[in-house]
């Protein structure tokens, strides 16, 4: 676990205090946070419901739906933390490319224009240039001339890669690879001229975005008031919701 500076420390504590919650719990907030870029955070922490999700400014989720002590709870401590990020050093500066660094793609590739994260996969997108970090290890592909929208980690096993461009969704590993090694076979180069059919996107598990997590809340919440008034069976209820709540 990456070390905290006095502040950071200092940050914990008063949470943990204020919102009479255990170190741990503010920690697991605090990295949730953090791996959210100070903007939303998804969270499996048992003294505050178990799983749930946070976006600033936006909706939060919590596994009691109804509860909305615990939604104000989750919600306010989500925003000190974003607060604290956003306003003093909280983690131990780690140097560049050390596992651990906030900037953990090669020097030379400068600032990325995009990047992103979702579960053990970090990337990054530059002029020409996709860096990905998976479990640890980092690979920099030649990204041609596809414009790079975004990278998603496919369900199943294997963690294979795609991307979507102007082209559609493609796989990473179709992408000539620059530096590093990648798990997967590295001769399928994608042509600029060649146009593959788009993978279903029903088999990919994109990240979290503002508007597909607040879709989802808000047809969990119109179910729950269909429930209410009777419209609806609880069983009915209850096999929409966890069909919703698969798409997140």
């Amino acid at each position: 676990m990456q070390n905290l500076t006095n502040y950071g420390q200092q940050l914990v504590n008063n949470l943990s205090a204020k919102y009479n919650l255990s170190y741990d719990a503010v920690m697991h907030m605090l990295i949730s946070v953090n791996n959210g870029a100070g903007s939303m955070a998804q969270f499996n922490c048992p003294e505050l419901g178990g799983s749930g999700q946070w976006m600033r400014g936006g909706m939060t989720m919590v596994g009691d739906m109804f509860n909305h002590g615990l939604k104000m709870t989750v919600d306010n401590i989500c925003n000190d933390l974003a607060n604290g990020l956003a306003n003093q050093l909280v983690f131990a500066e780690i140097p560049q490319g050390m596992p651990g660094s906030s900037i953990w793609w090669p020097g030379d590739l400068g600032q990325p224009f995009s990047s992103g994260a979702q579960n053990n996969l970090r990337y990054a997108v530059f002029p020409n240039r996709l860096a990905v970090e998976l479990n640890g290890q980092v690979t920099v592909y030649d990204t041609l001339d596809n414009n790079i929208g975004g990278v998603s980690q496919q369900q199943g096993s294997d963690n294979s890669l795609t991307f979507s461009s102007q082209y559609g969704t493609l796989s990473v590993n179709s992408l000539p690879i620059v530096s590093g090694n990648a798990s997967a076979p590295t001769t399928n180069f994608a042509q600029p001229s060649y146009t593959p059919e788009p993978e279903p996107q029903a088999s990919q598990a994109p990240m979290m975005t503002t508007s597909s997590v607040d879709d989802v809340i808000q047809l969990i919440e119109k179910l729950a008031r269909l429930k209410e008034i009777g419209a609806i069976s609880e069983q009915d209820y209850n096999t929409k919701k966890a069909e919703l709540l698969t798409r997140i």
